[in-house]
């Protein structure tokens, strides 16, 4: 059954009408998530029309965790100087450099991955499948389906958001865009940690920032 409650938080989440959300809702038996991709493929979602404005302003977020042993540095763009400034669009840009220090990713976009660290991976993976025993038939399917487990661990966009993990960082965006009105979006990042590629002491980071953020 679809609730005009459900209906109201597609709406906040994606800025699209009353009738495509509830459209949408009905086309994937009530499923949020699938209805945010839904209206996005069909162009009805108005942070889907936004996506394709420029978006040249905005601030380089810096965030430093556990008394200088991670540091990160990361652009967030808007589409005006105003937006850029306010605690909405600084809050965010604060939480994206808090995901990448707790997850750390090595890409924003699927799109970003080098074609030959690609290529490398599902090398990998199918050797691991037939090593398993699959069969030649079913591998590259199943290198697909790992691929794409691969994308969220190393993009940015396809990570599960720290602070809620029914939701990718992607959809945090989308909903960021509903709200604020303006197209948003990552264009890089740096990480730094202290002693990075040196022997050492096996820590749990995302534990760490986890407690930082849940302070």
């Amino acid at each position: 059954m679809i609730t005009m409650d459900m209906v109201k938080e597609l709406r906040e989440r994606t800025g699209a009408g009353v009738l495509d959300c509830k459209k949408a809702l009905a086309e994937t038996n009530g499923d949020i998530e699938k209805a945010i991709e839904y209206l996005r493929e069909k162009g009805l979602s108005a942070a889907a029309k936004k996506a394709g404005r420029i978006s040249a302003e905005g601030i380089v977020e810096a965030y430093i965790h556990g008394g200088g042993r991670i540091g990160v540095l990361l652009e967030l763009n808007c589409e005006t100087d105003f937006v850029a400034k306010t605690p909405a669009f600084k809050e965010l840009a604060k939480n994206l450099a808090m995901q990448v220090a707790a997850a750390r990713p090595e890409y924003v976009n699927k799109e970003d991955v080098p074609e030959g660290v690609l290529a490398k991976e599902k090398e990998i993976l199918k050797a691991q499948a037939l090593n398993e025993g699959k069969p030649e038939k079913v591998v590259d399917k199943m290198v697909e389906g790992r691929i794409e487990k691969f994308y969220k661990e190393v993009c940015l966009m396809e990570q599960a958001y720290i602070r809620d993990p029914n939701i990718a960082v992607k959809d945090l965006i989308v909903e960021q865009v509903a709200k604020i009105g303006e197209n948003i979006r990552v264009r890089r990042f740096v990480r730094y940690e202290v002693g990075e590629g040196l022997q050492k002491r096996d820590d749990n980071f995302a534990e760490e920032v986890m407690a930082q953020v849940n302070k």
